[in-house]
């Protein structure tokens, strides 16, 4: 798809989404895969000015650390639908699952979805936007981490049905970064298990623009 500077892709999410932006300027898109994706899209559009003119999209980044999908949902107006964006990007889940095993915090997936679904159908229909959803994901890099896939792998599963349902675009972080770790230990591409590297960046990054933008990933060093 060619974006131009009738676009705004607005992203929200938890810590992977808001990647250290400063949240007191608004064109902060912080140190992750957010920036990259903006950085891929100005460095085309420069290369393609001359021959098809257009523009940068807007690009807008909403994520805040710790967010879990009802936290989205409290933010949802005024992060979202308020700054009508034309693609809106979701990545939530994992702090849902996480807060079960750190803090005793369920979330329930039938509770996550139901919410998520509710995000996903009341933006379909107010605004018109293209949706996009990023899966969570999980690279173990402990023991008790492995136990965390009883409660990620519904969730996941919860994901997909409602991005399916709500016609939005689907970007599998979890398979691309479990890939990646098949040649590379997975401290590498998430040194905490959750939080990515800037490699783990950048493949979530090229696995958004694959799907979203039909770009040709960039080669890894």
């Amino acid at each position: 798809m060619h974006f131009d500077d009738n676009d705004t892709l607005l992203f929200i999410g938890d810590s992977i989404t808001d990647a250290g932006r400063d949240r007191a300027d608004a064109a902060s898109l912080g140190n992750g895969y957010v920036r990259e994706i903006a950085r891929t899209l100005r460095n085309r559009a420069n290369a393609g000015r001359s021959a098809t003119p257009g523009g940068m999209p807007r690009v807008v980044n909403k994520g805040l650390n710790g967010n879990r999908v009802y936290d989205l949902a409290s933010r949802w107006t005024a992060d979202v639908t308020d700054l009508r964006p034309t693609v809106v990007t979701v990545k939530i889940g994992i702090n849902d699952t996480w807060r079960r095993y750190d803090r005793g915090l369920p979330s329930p997936v039938d509770e996550f979805e139901a919410c998520l679904d509710r995000l996903l159908s009341d933006t379909a229909h107010t605004l018109a936007a293209r949706l996009v959803v990023i899966t969570p994901f999980l690279l173990p890099v402990t023991p008790e981490q492995e136990e965390w896939f009883e409660d990620l792998l519904p969730r996941t599963e919860a994901v997909l049905r409602v991005a399916h349902g709500n016609g939005a675009e689907v970007v599998r972080a979890d398979e691309v970064l479990r890939r990646a770790a098949q040649d590379r230990e997975a401290a590498e591409l998430a040194p905490d298990g959750v939080h990515p590297s800037p490699l783990g960046h950048r493949l979530i990054a090229d696995a958004w623009l694959t799907t979203v933008g039909s770009r040709t990933p960039d080669r890894l060093g």
